[in-house]
């Protein structure tokens, strides 16, 4: 990519909870936007956003929408990235998408800029951006790498933002006692049997697979083992809905190649890339997702040692899943990009 002191940019999904997000963060974090287009489905064509004080119109994407654009920011799903990627590589873009269509590809970049920010530097067009529960997982691993990773055993505790507008809206429907049969989208909505989310607890997020564990699950598996460029790494993985609207949690155990203690774990997470320690319990600091909400940090709290085993330790991890998890992410790969430029 050719040095510049502005980039023209290019959101797709702009008018979804991941697209306002995009656009939220390049303000936040002063990213040198020339032109900016957004971009998303005919039906959201013609809506209008604000982006530093200016109203921008959004436009139907095609092909041509793309042209002199150098950096494209995809959220609008996988089945549209498989479409609009290659014409945006074509017409000269970077395209950072935030689905799951290309994150498995082997000649594809997956990409936590605290984690392997060198993998950018192979790209043919198109960075994936991983899952929001993988990203904070292995924001949270990265650092505890080099005292030798065995098996990582996690539990999720996902909020409903990470199934769309419309799962907010249907958990608010129902904690204020509407008709759950004609609200609800849980666990997914593309299943005939649905449950109630609020004031519940829900084991599956995405469908499930024939080895009875769920997308999001084994996502959790593959992803992390890509970014963190360790194929055999053992990953136990459990993924929950809760009645949470923004941020997810994760309760980690991970098991090392030797005794660590939790000490050790806490010291090389204390000011590693990306992480907040937020850790005494006898003052109730802990991480949750409301300190997370708002933020790109990855929060790390309640680290000790499992009482069964020397060579594990537990710890809590928390980030804001439209953000870390998705946006702000994908900002920061797009910082990569223009810094290396």
């Amino acid at each position: 990519m050719q040095k510049k002191d502005t980039y023209n940019v290019a959101v797709l999904g702009a008018t979804g909870a991941v697209g306002r997000a995009m656009l939220e963060t390049l303000e936040r974090r002063d990213f040198p936007v020339g032109e900016l287009r957004l971009l998303a489905s005919p039906r959201s064509a013609g809506q209008v956003l604000s982006f530093r004080g200016r109203s921008y119109p959004v436009q139907a994407a095609e092909e041509s929408a793309f042209e002199g654009i150098d950096i494209a920011l995809f959220s609008a799903g996988a089945s549209a990235s498989q479409v609009f990627a290659p014409m945006a590589v074509r017409q000269g873009a970077v395209v950072v998408d935030n689905s799951s269509a290309f994150r498995m590809q082997e000649d594809v970049p997956l990409v936590v800029p605290e984690v392997n920010p060198h993998a950018v530097a192979w790209h043919k067009g198109i960075i994936a951006n991983p899952n929001c529960s993988t990203i904070q997982l292995v924001v949270a691993l990265k650092p505890l790498a080099e005292l030798g990773l065995d098996h990582v055993t996690v539990s999720t505790y996902q909020a409903v933002s990470g199934m769309g507008q419309k799962a907010i809206d249907a958990l608010m429907a129902e904690t204020e006692g509407r008709d759950p049969q004609h609200t609800t989208l849980f666990p997914v909505a593309s299943q005939p049997q649905h449950h109630r989310m609020a004031f519940n607890v829900l084991p599956q997020c995405d469908v499930f697979l024939d080895n009875d564990y769920t997308k999001e699950e084994m996502k959790l598996v593959n992803e992390s083992r890509k970014i963190l460029e360790l194929p055999e790494l053992r990953v136990s993985p459990t993924a929950v809905r809760v009645p949470v609207v923004y941020g997810h949690s994760e309760a980690v155990r991970v098991r090392f190649t030797r005794p660590v203690s939790a000490a050790e774990v806490r010291a090389r997470l204390e000011g590693a890339p990306g992480v907040v320690v937020v850790d005494d319990p006898a003052q109730a600091l802990y991480p949750h997702p409301l300190m997370a909400a708002g933020t790109g940090e990855t929060y790390v709290g309640r680290i000790r040692q499992d009482l069964a085993d020397d060579h594990a330790v537990l710890m809590f991890v928390v980030a804001d899943n439209l953000l870390k998890g998705a946006a702000w992410n994908a900002v920061q790969i797009a910082e990569l990009l223009i810094r290396g430029a």
